[in-house]
């Protein structure tokens, strides 16, 4: 709990934190309010339109978990931590899970936000929370959200570099996932299994009642584990990473 503390005290008495938050919230809400203002009768706003910006916040959140990472290393700070607490991986854990948690709170914030101000600007359509799909594609927002910030520690991890994380974050989730479906005769294989598009599964997975064109959301994935089974697989792979991150910054002088 000590150590849980201190990470909580390093990660919210810094700026890059309450930034990043802030601008998730912008950009999520500020979308699902576009979405609301320009629905009409041909293009209705429903549940998968609220979170058109789920992705946008995603990227900010995984910027501020990497930030939270390789800023301790820039300015040093790190190798306090680790001779206050020789057994390196105890702090890496506490920090990751305070990232996660915080990103969490702020993912489903962002998804409520934007689920209330399309209903306030929108209360005819229907918005209404009744089916499983409905409930993940809201509140699964911040479970989505909690489980990239902890990838996104580990990536700060190995590169220990702000710009370096931050790129490879970048490229992998907007660029790499995307374009693997390019490869010819296994490109779509690939992609199926790709974590990003996996944990997208949760989120816009089957059943999809809206029939929404998918311009009017988050994009549809087309992984091929149902959505419980995908969000599980999503945690498994950050565990792993983050478990191969902590071994390699357990090795390596801070």
């Amino acid at each position: 709990m000590t150590l849980l503390a201190v990470e909580r005290m390093k990660l919210l008495t810094t700026r890059s934190p309450w930034w990043c938050a802030l601008l998730a919230l912008v950009l999520t809400i500020g979308f699902s309010a576009l979405m609301a203002g320009t629905s009409d009768a041909a293009d209705p706003m429903n549940i998968s339109a609220t979170q058109f910006g789920y992705g946008f916040g995603l990227v900010v959140i995984m910027v501020m978990a990497a930030l939270a990472v390789t800023t301790e290393y820039r300015f040093s700070t790190i190798r306090a931590t680790f001779l206050a607490v020789p057994r390196r991986p105890s702090p890496l854990v506490a920090k990751a899970t305070v990232v996660a948690l915080l990103a969490g709170v702020v993912g489903e914030a962002a998804a409520f936000g934007s689920w209330g101000i399309a209903k306030l600007i929108k209360p005819t359509s229907d918005l209404a929370i009744n089916s499983s799909y409905d409930w993940r594609a809201i509140a699964g927002v911040g479970l989505v959200y909690a489980v990239a910030a902890v990838i996104a520690v580990a990536v700060g991890l190995m590169l220990r570099h702000s710009a370096g994380a931050i790129a490879v974050l970048m490229i992998w989730t907007q660029l790499a996932e995307p374009l693997v479906q390019l490869i010819p005769k296994v490109g779509d294989k690939i992609h199926k299994w790709l974590p990003f598009n996996v944990a997208n599964k949760f989120i816009t997975g089957n059943p999809d009642p809206s029939a929404r064109d998918v311009l009017h959301g988050p994009p549809p994935s087309d992984a091929v584990l149902a959505p419980w089974p995908a969000i599980a697989a999503f945690a498994a792979f950050a565990v792993v990473l983050f478990a191969v991150a902590v071994t390699v910054a357990n090795r390596r002088d801070a």
